[in-house]
């Protein structure tokens, strides 16, 4: 049984990954407040990533860092204050884990670390400036790393596109919203929370042992194909 320590896995996507681990594996989450699943393979650590020293562990075999910002404003209303909140979240939150754990990621089972960037950074979308800034800082964090980091820790990170989690409410709060979103991907549909914790599993598995500082975009067709 691996642990596999989830930063952010409380809500949204990082909760449906940890829903998907939890039966074969030992999970350790951390985040501002806790999951409503209780489980035997579940440990909690009350902690703002941003704000907190992280708990020392004793083991550690996967990193998932999930936290993350929909911030979206026009370049005129973000403050830099703003842009160092994303900042902070998505970037930095990740190295001070990455930092924290990597001696333990070292002597795991198959180390893995699994990040999140957004399909913003390489489709240009109005109002998405401060989000695809910070996200583009965790791919570039990504490719370094899978490079600095081989053979001994592998690291990937999923783009996806809009997904259905409270994090995206204000994107999909009616139906005109929901119809609007659903027509502008080739694929007529956007993600699923489950869908995109299916790709984890995979990338964090022994399945993808040849995958490294690789950005996945779930993209549901919106970012590479025109139709």
């Amino acid at each position: 049984m691996e642990t596999i320590v989830i930063v952010g896995g409380s809500k949204g996507i990082g909760n449906t990954i940890l829903e998907e681990l939890i039966t074969n594996n030992k999970i350790i989450n951390i985040s501002r407040s806790a999951p409503e699943l209780s489980h035997n393979n579940l440990t909690h650590y009350d902690c703002d990533v941003t704000q907190d020293d992280l708990p020392d562990l004793e083991r550690a075999d996967k990193l998932v860092y999930c936290p993350g910002s929909i911030n979206l404003k026009p370049i005129s209303r973000l403050s830099i204050e703003d842009f160092q909140s994303d900042f902070d979240i998505n970037v930095l939150g990740a190295v001070k884990a990455i930092q924290k754990y990597l001696p333990l990621l070292k002597q795991g089972k198959n180390p893995a670390m699994l990040f999140f960037s957004t399909v913003a950074t390489k489709l240009g979308m109005p109002f998405h400036a401060s989000v695809a800034v910070s996200k583009a800082g965790v791919e570039g964090l990504v490719k370094s790393l899978g490079a600095e980091l081989a053979p001994t820790v592998r690291i990937n990170a999923i783009a996806p596109t809009v997904t259905n989690t409270n994090l995206a409410s204000k994107l999909l709060r009616n139906e005109k919203m929901i119809e609007n979103i659903t027509e502008r991907h080739p694929l007529k549909k956007f993600l699923d929370p489950k869908e995109v914790a299916q790709m984890a599993t995979f990338l964090l598995s022994n399945k993808a042992a040849s995958i490294s500082g690789q950005i996945f975009e779930m993209d549901c067709g919106i970012v590479n194909l025109k139709i």
